[in-house]
C-alpha cells in the first residue's frame, strides 16, 4: 500500500541517535585512551630496559673487578662463581614475593642470568648458568656486540633473547653477564592485561554516561518533536512543552513556539481573507442567480428561456469553481478548517453509490461495491462526503456507457484504503503526472481540472495520501489511503481487481 505517511517505530530507544552518538564517543576514547596507553606502555618499557642496562652494566664491572683480582689458583673459580651466584639473586624486575611457594628456584634462576668468561682466543675459561654455555658462546660469538653498550642475543633452546653486557679485563679475557628478558616481558603483559581490563571497563562505563546523557537529551528533542506532530491543521493553539533551561533544547521549544504564533496568526489572516472573498463573490453571483430566477418566473418569451437557463448554470458553476478553489487552496496551505469525526468508509460509499446510481444507471454505467466490511477513519464528514462525492462525478462525466465503476475498501497497516476503478478510456496521456495539479484536465474535459486537485488536497491534509494509474487492461485506477481511526482495525482483505 503506498502511504506518504510516516509511522512510529516500534522501539523508540533501537531508532535513537543516542546509540550513534554514544558509540562514536566511545570509539574516539577508546582510541585515545589507547594511543595513550601506547605511549605510556613505550615509556614504560624504556624505562625498564633502562634500568636493566645500568643493573647489567653495573654488575658485569663488579664482575671483571672480582675476576680481574681473584688469584688465578683452583679457587678462581669457586670464588668468581659464587659472586656471579649473588648477583644472579639480584635480578631487576623480578617479582617479589613472601610466600617461600612463589619464590623462584635455583634452577629459574640460572635459566634467567649467566655469567661467561673467555680468554683472549675466545675460548670458554669460567661459566654460571643453565647448561654449558656453548650454545650462549655461539650466540655471543654471533652477534655484533657493542663495546660498553648491553645489547641482545638470541640463544638458541630460549624463547625470549638476553640481554648482554660485556667488559675486557687487563689480560685480555672477557667477562659477559646475560640477563633474560623473561622477567620484562612478563612485567609488561602483565600491565597490558591489566590496562586492557580496565581499558575496557572504562569504555563501557563512559558509553552507559554518554548514552544515558544523550538519551535524556534527545529525550527532550523526541518529546517536542511528537508534541509538534499533534499540532493538526484545525488546531493551532497547542503548543510544544519548554524547559527552564537556557540550553540548546529550551531555545529549540521556544522557537518553535513563537513560529507556532506566527503560523495560527497567518492561518487566522487567511482564514479571515478566504471568508471575506467568499462573500464578497458569492453575495453579487446570489443577487445575480435571485434577479434571473425572478425574471425566468415572470412573463418572459420562450426564445429567452434557454439563455436565461444557461446563465443561472453558468453562475452555479461559477460558485461551485469559486468553492472548490478556495477549499484548495485551504488545504494546500494547511488551513483547511476540519472537524473530525470518527466515519464508517463503508457505510459512507454504500450512501453515496446510493444517491449516484440513478445517474450513473441512466447513462448506461453499473457500480460494483467490494468491501472488507467495516472500516473507520478520523476524518471531517463534510469533506469526506465532498471527495467521494467528486470521485463518482468523474465517473459519471468521463465515462461511456456500458463500463462498471468498481469500489474497494480494505484495512490495511493501520490505513483504510479506497480504490475507485473502472473498464473506461483510463486517463489522458496529456495529464501524466500533472493530474492532481489545479487546472489538469484532458482536452475533451469541460471541468475546470479541480475535482482531482480537492481530493488530492483533502485526503493529504487527513495524513493520507493518493495515487492515480492507468490499468494495464484499460480503465483508470485512484487508491485512496487514509489513516484508521485509533483503535480500529480490520483483519478482512479483498481482492480489488475488476
Amino acid at each position: 500500500m503506498s502511504s506518504g505517511a510516516t509511522k512510529r517505530a516500534a522501539n523508540p530507544i533501537m531508532q535513537s541517535a543516542a546509540w550513534r552518538i554514544s558509540l562514536w564517543a566511545s570509539l574516539a576514547f577508546a582510541i585515545g585512551t589507547m594511543l595513550v596507553f601506547a605511549m605510556l606502555h613505550q615509556f614504560v618499557a624504556n624505562d625498564i630496559q633502562r634500568r636493566t642496562d645500568a643493573w647489567l652494566s653495573g654488575e658485569v664491572e663488579v664482575l671483571a673487578d672480582v675476576a680481574e683480582r681473584t688469584p688465578k689458583d683452583h679457587l678462581y673459580s669457586a670464588v668468581v662463581g659464587e659472586v656471579a651466584e649473588l648477583a644472579s639473586k639480584e635480578v631487576p624486575n623480578r617479582p617479589r614475593s613472601t610466600d617461600a611457594e612463589d619464590q623462584p628456584s635455583a634452577a629459574e634462576l640460572n635459566d634467567s642470568v649467566f655469567f661467561l668468561q673467555t680468554a683472549d682466543s675466545g675460548a670458554a675459561q669460567l661459566w654460571v648458568g643453565s647448561g654449558d654455555g656453548v650454545a650462549n658462546l655461539t650466540a655471543i660469538h654471533a652477534s655484533k656486540a657493542l663495546p660498553d653498550v648491553p645489547y641482545d642475543v638470541t640463544i638458541k633452546g630460549f624463547s625470549v633473547p638476553f640481554r648482554v653486557a660485556t667488559v675486557k679485563i687487563a689480560d685480555g679475557s672477557h667477562v659477559y653477564l646475560g640477563l633474560s628478558e623473561r622477567d620484562e616481558l612478563r612485567v609488561l603483559r602483565s600491565l597490558r592485561v591489566r590496562f586492557l581490563a580496565l581499558w575496557f571497563v572504562i569504555v563501557l562505563l563512559g558509553f552507559v554516561i554518554v548514552f544515558y546523557a544523550t538519551r535524556r537529551m534527545l529525550g527532550h528533542v523526541r518529546e517536542i518533536t511528537e508534541a509538534a506532530s499533534g499540532i493538526g491543521q484545525a488546531d493551532l493553539s497547542s503548543r510544544v512543552p519548554t524547559t527552564p533551561r537556557n540550553d540548546e533544547v529550551g531555545h529549540l521549544a521556544r522557537t518553535l513556539n513563537h513560529m507556532l504564533d506566527r503560523i495560527e496568526s497567518a492561518m487566522n489572516q487567511l482564514h479571515t481573507i478566504t471568508d471575506s472573498l467568499a462573500h464578497d463573490l458569492r453575495s453579487p453571483l446570489t443577487a445575480v442567480r435571485g434577479k434571473l430566477e425572478v425574471v425566468l418566473s415572470g412573463d418572459v418569451r420562450p426564445e429567452q428561456i434557454d439563455p436565461i437557463v444557461s446563465a443561472i448554470d453558468e453562475l452555479d458553476r461559477l460558485t461551485e469553481f469559486l468553492n472548490t478553489s478556495l477549499d484548495v487552496a485551504e488545504a494546500k496551505a494547511d488551513a483547511l478548517r476540519m472537524a473530525p469525526t470518527e466515519i464508517d468508509v463503508d457505510e459512507l460509499i454504500r450512501v453515496m453509490v446510493d444517491l449516484y446510481e440513478p445517474c450513473l444507471s441512466e447513462k448506461g454505467i453499473s457500480v460494483q461495491i467490494r468491501s472488507a466490511g467495516s472500516v473507520h477513519v478520523m476524518a471531517d464528514a463534510a469533506l469526506l462526503h465532498r471527495v467521494i462525492a467528486n470521485l463518482l462525478d468523474n465517473e459519471a462525466k468521463h465515462l461511456p456507457a456500458s463500463c462498471t465503476v468498481l469500489l474497494g475498501l480494505q484495512a490495511e497497516d493501520g490505513f483504510a484504503e479506497l480504490v475507485v476503478e473502472d473498464n473506461g478510456p483510463g486517463f489522458d496521456d496529456a495529464i501524466g503526472l500533472r493530474i492532481f495539479e489545479q487546472r489538469a484536465k484532458g482536452p475533451e474535459s469541460k471541468g475546470h481540472g479541480l475535482g482531482l486537485a480537492f481530493v488530492a488536497a483533502v485526503v493529504r491534509a487527513h495524513g493520507g495520501d493518493v495515487a492515480a494509474m492507468n490499468r494495464p487492461h484499460g480503465g483508470a485506477r485512484l487508491t485512496l489511503t487514509l489513516p484508521l481511526a485509533s483503535g480500529k482495525k480490520n483483519d478482512a482483505s479483498t481482492s480489488l481487481a475488476l
